[in-house]
C-alpha cells in the first residue's frame, strides 16, 4: 500500500497510561499504517516505563529495526539522560534507518541523532491519539511523517530580530538541552559538526513549568559556553507555565532575547511547538532556511 508505513512504538521515559497508547494505535492504524510496540512500553517502573536496561533495550532494538519506518516515542517525561549512553553504544557504526518522532525529554535522542547527522521529528507522541483526527495539528503531523518539508508562515512579533539564516534546525527543549551541556551529546557539539559538515545551525528552543530565573541561567549557559556565537538563527517555541517573575525586570522573552543579544542574528518569538497546542512538527538535524522580516517571518525545510 502506497504511504503504509511500519512504526514502532516505545516508551524511553516517563510511563504512560494503556489508554493513551490505544488511542495511538487506532489513529495509526485507521490510516492503514502497522504498528508494534516495544517489549516494555506499557510497563511501570516507578515514574519510569521500564528500568533503565529495559527501556535502553526498547530504544536500541526500535532504532536498529530495519523494517520500521518510525520510532514514535510514546511520551517524554524524564528519564533519557540515564540511558543516553548505553543508546549511544548501541547505535555506534550503525546509522539509524527508522523516522524518529517525539519532544520533551526527547530531546536528548534528537541531540544524539544531531551528533550523527540523521533527520529526525520535533511533533506530536501518543497523545495524537486523543486529538481530533481531522485537525490540522494531526493532519500536518501525519504528511511531515511520511516525508514532507512543510514551509511556516509566522505573524511579526514585537521581540523578533530580523535577517536571514541557514543551517541544520537543532535543539528542542531548553532544559534537556542545558542538562547535556557538557556531554558527548551537547548543543555546542552538534553545532560544531555541523560545521565540519560544512553547514550552519539553527537553534530551536521551548520549554515548561521552569522558573523565570532558571531559563536566564540556561541561556547564561549557552552564551558563556559559546552555543550562541555557534549559531546562524534562533526559534523561540511556547513557554508553557512559566510565570512572569517581577524581580527580574523584564518578560520571559525578553530575557531570551537579551542573552542573544550580542548576536547577530535573526530571532523569531512565538514559534506554535511544544508542550502547548497546536504543536506543529520540525524538522531537527536538517536543512531549513529562516527569514525574519518587518510584516512576518518564514521557516522551511530545504532538505
Amino acid at each position: 500500500m502506497e504511504n503504509e508505513k511500519h512504526v514502532r512504538i516505545v516508551s524511553p521515559s516517563g510511563h504512560i497510561s494503556p489508554e493513551t497508547i490505544d488511542s495511538a494505535r487506532q489513529l495509526l492504524e485507521s490510516w492503514g499504517w502497522k504498528v508494534q510496540e516495544g517489549a516494555y512500553t506499557r510497563c511501570e517502573y516507578g515514574r519510569f516505563a521500564g528500568s533503565p536496561s529495559e527501556r535502553a533495550a526498547d530504544l536500541t532494538e526500535a532504532l536498529t529495526d530495519q523494517e520500521a519506518d518510525i520510532v514514535l516515542c510514546s511520551r517524554g517525561g524524564y528519564g533519557l539522560q540515564q540511558i543516553i549512553d548505553r543508546i549511544a553504544d548501541g547505535l555506534r557504526g550503525t546509522r539509524p534507518r527508522p523516522l524518529l518522532c517525539g519532544f520533551s525529554d526527547i530531546t536528548c535522542l534528537h541531540s544524539l541523532l544531531g551528533t550523527m547527522g540523521v533527520p529526525s521529528v520535533h511533533g506530536l507522541m501518543c497523545k495524537a491519539g486523543t486529538l481530533p483526527a481531522e485537525s490540522e495539528e494531526v493532519r500536518l503531523w501525519r504528511r511531515v511523517l511520511e516525508g514532507y518539508k512543510p514551509t511556516y508562515k509566522l505573524p511579526p512579533h514585537p521581540l523578533n530580530r530580523e535577517g536571514h539564516a541557514t543551517g541544520r534546525l537543532t535543539g528542542g527543549n531548553l532544559s534537556v538541552l542545558y542538562g547535556l551541556q557538557g556531554t558527548p551529546w551537547s548543543i555546542s557539539e552538534i553545532c560544531r559538526k555541523n560545521r565540519e559538515a560544512g553547514c550552519g545551525s539553527i537553534l530551536f528552543i521551548e520549554d515548561i513549568c521552569e522558573r523565570h530565573y532558571h531559563i536566564d541561567r540556561m541561556m547564561q549557559n549557552l552564551r558563556l559556553s559559546g552555543v550562541l556565537g555557534m549559531i546562524e538563527g534562533l526559534v523561540v517555541g511556547y513557554l508553557t507555565d512559566i510565570e512572569e517573575d517581577p524581580l527580574m525586570q523584564c518578560t520571559v522573552e525578553q530575557t531570551i532575547r537579551q542573552a542573544a543579544e550580542g548576536y547577530d542574528i535573526p530571532i523569531v518569538f512565538g514559534f506554535p511547538a511544544g508542550h502547548d497546542s497546536p504543536n506543529y512538527p520540525l524538522w531537527l538535524n536538517e536543512e531549513a532556511a529562516l527569514t525574519v522580516g518587518e510584516t512576518g517571518s518564514e521557516l522551511s525545510f530545504v532538505g
